[in-house]
């Protein structure tokens, strides 16, 4: 199959599809980062699904102003010294970012599947159709994992083990500390391209 995964730089899951011998590729804004960089093509998501002929899209929109941690900053109060957007500001930024999303799981490839934390799309949108926990699939961690799926069935657990620790959630301030907590478990991946493109037709 031809896979996009939108909004990845880590290659994390297109590795893992292309394992199993798919034609795979990772698609941001940002450069690569993983160890793949010959799989990744660094350009606007929409460029490459306008490209066509993808069977699958499995994409990672940017969750900022999705997520229901950030609540508390949609109301009106004073401009951050930090930068970060409040108010008005960035209830515009979850109007843009939602609409991101929509455009995503609406786009033109027959199997979807749209990653995020718990937030606002399932009020916009739809509940995810399910939510998956990393030590479902052999990491011993928490972190709701919500999918939005169209042509895809749901994900079954690997490997549940013990341990129910929120790792990324305590990471210290740091310069790679966006891209630690936005990579995709291992386990998660490896679910992902087992259980969505096993039945391998290249």
């Amino acid at each position: 199959m031809r896979i996009l995964v939108g909004c990845e730089a880590s290659g994390t899951l297109t590795s893992a599809f292309r394992a199993l011998g798919h034609e795979a590729y990772s698609c941001d804004i940002e450069p690569h980062y993983g160890d793949c960089p010959q799989w990744h093509v660094q350009v606007d998501v929409f460029q490459a699904i306008a490209f066509g002929n993808w069977d699958m899209l499995v994409a990672f929109p940017p969750c900022t102003y999705l997520t229901v941690s950030g609540n508390k900053w949609f109301k009106d109060q004073p401009e951050r010294k930090s930068g970060a957007l409040v108010g008005e500001k960035r209830r515009k930024a979850r109007d843009a970012a939602a609409d991101f999303f929509m455009r995503l799981y609406n786009s033109p490839i027959p199997k979807v599947a749209i990653e995020n934390p718990i937030g606002c799309m399932s009020s916009r949108f739809r509940k995810p159709d399910q939510v998956l926990q990393p030590y479902q699939y052999g990491h011993g961690e928490t972190k709701a994992t919500c999918l939005w799926l169209k042509g895809l069935p749901l994900l079954e657990p690997t490997n549940v083990v013990e341990g129910r620790e929120q790792r990324l959630h305590l990471l210290s301030p740091s310069a790679d500390r966006q891209k630690i907590r936005s990579k995709t478990f291992q386990g998660i991946a490896d679910a992902m391209a087992s259980q969505w493109g096993g039945n391998n037709e290249v």
